[in-house]
């Protein structure tokens, strides 16, 4: 039977109050806890949502809770007994609770950690303290470790013993008695190893890791370079604090990926998906650029007034100047949206400039031969002068204007996102909007330059 079927005949239980049907349905269907979740997310409302948590498997509660909305966390929450509250805590991921927590009201906070038990609270407590951009922030302490001297016999003990509550078992992390992390051991190796070898003997002493206070992002960017399952999270003494894992780094990715996205869309970026935000808080975060952007263009409006004495003479000079204005943004957000990817990726950095611009000057060079030479005989054979207005000197400007405006956008959207991110700057910002609207004004200087001096 297919999802949909399901989670409509689920629907239908709860609006029929058949639970113990519900939750018999839910343990025969074996639907994914990330789908119950969208389910009791994207369908439920109100009262029917704490009953359907409810109702849930014990051994599915928590799992389900860790991958709701954080407003439908909080409304459970808000219901539940203290009881029924601290098991969900102590059974989280530590990562999952300060997620959860992050953006919690202090309400909410102040209950959650008066129902965890002492080691759970003190974990979340030490990680709420990292910054939100930190490694620390996205780091989790359920890990499996083991001790450098032990014989693969007494590793595998362990590892049995402790396994069941850690969020990956495919490495072990080899620490001395100071928790100072040394090696890295998978548990494929020790499953492989005969049992009185040493831990010592078989770990890798060649340790990926990262500090807390790691920009995220470029954690998430070892993943991707190492192709990692987990990465060690270590403070300055090299003491194991935690682990990445690699659903949290994809987050990052996503998170970082949106929020470029919204930059180069001159909005500024949100911290909600978008039917949680408020209109205000839309508003807000376009309403700057949008008048940033508007001021700009009064400005290239501006510049086009000042040729009116042309354009009244010629009025078929201005039918070209929207053609050149979305030619050059158009070629410019194509060179600015490749070089953000590259210096996003890392395939590309600040160093690179000069190779950069020059791959994308001669870029320019092909792009601008096709279209002039396209725009020289559309303008020759279809475009009707004034009597006594020469055509050729008329495409001559129009096309001379067209290459020197391809030239400087492909320039300018190579060059403009390095300077950001040598400025330590999001290159994202740098991008379409920004470039256009330089490329216009100087467009139509150039256009109306060349017209001047050909044909005045």
């Amino acid at each position: 039977m297919e999802e949909i079927e399901i989670f409509q005949q689920l629907e239908q239980l709860l609006n029929e109050k058949n639970y113990r049907t519900f939750r018999e349905k839910i343990i025969e269907s074996e639907i994914p806890e990330v789908d119950l979740a969208q389910f009791i997310d994207e369908k439920l409302e109100g009262e029917q949502v704490i009953i359907a948590f409810r109702t849930l498997p014990k051994t599915m509660a928590t799992d389900v809770f860790s991958f709701l909305s954080n407003e439908t966390q909080q409304a459970i929450i808000n219901a539940i007994t203290d009881k029924e509250l601290q098991k969900i805590v102590d059974d989280l991921f530590i990562d999952d609770a300060v997620d959860m927590l992050d953006e919690a009201p202090a309400t909410v906070v102040r209950r959650v950690l008066e129902n965890a038990s002492v080691e759970t609270r003190n974990l979340i407590n030490q990680f709420l303290k990292y910054k939100e951009d930190s490694a620390g922030s996205i780091t989790t302490a359920e890990y499996l470790y083991i001790k450098k001297d032990m014989t693969v016999e007494e590793a595998l003990r362990r590892i049995r013993k402790t396994c069941k509550d850690k969020e990956t078992t495919y490495t072990c992390y080899v620490l001395d008695k100071n928790r100072v992390l040394e090696g890295v051991i998978a548990v494929k190796t020790i499953l492989m190893a005969k049992d009185d070898e040493y831990i010592e003997d078989l770990m890798d002493r060649n340790i990926i890791s990262v500090t807390t206070d790691e920009d995220k992002e470029q954690v998430a960017k070892l993943f991707s370079k190492y192709d990692l399952f987990a990465l060690p999270v270590v403070d300055k003494e090299n003491r194991l604090v935690g682990i990445v894992t690699i659903d949290d780094a994809v987050d990052v990715i996503q998170a970082e990926a949106t929020e470029d996205f919204e930059k180069m869309s001159a909005m500024l970026p949100s911290d909600k998906p978008y039917l949680d935000s408020k209109v205000t808080t839309l508003f807000k975060n376009r309403i700057l650029w949008l008048f940033v952007l508007m001021i700009s263009g009064m400005i290239t409006g501006s510049l086009l007034g000042q040729y009116e004495a042309s354009i009244s003479t010629i009025p078929l000079l201005v039918t070209f100047v929207p053609m050149l204005n979305d030619t050059g943004g158009n070629c410019g957000n194509q060179s600015s949206t490749m070089v953000i990817r590259g210096l996003t990726t890392g395939d590309i950095t600040t160093k690179d400039w000069l190779k950069v611009w020059w791959k994308e000057f001669r870029v320019s060079l092909l792009v601008g031969l096709v279209l002039i030479a396209f725009n020289f005989l559309r303008i020759i054979l279809f475009s009707h002068t004034p009597e006594g207005v020469n055509v050729y000197l008329v495409a001559a400007c129009v096309c001379g204007a067209m290459m020197l405006t391809i030239i400087l956008a492909k320039s300018l959207g190579a060059i403009l996102p390095i300077i950001a991110k040598k400025l330590h700057l999001d290159p994202a910002v740098m991008a379409a909007p920004l470039i256009t609207t330089i490329v216009d004004a100087v467009s139509i200087v150039i256009y109306f330059s060349l017209v001047t001096l050909l044909l005045f």
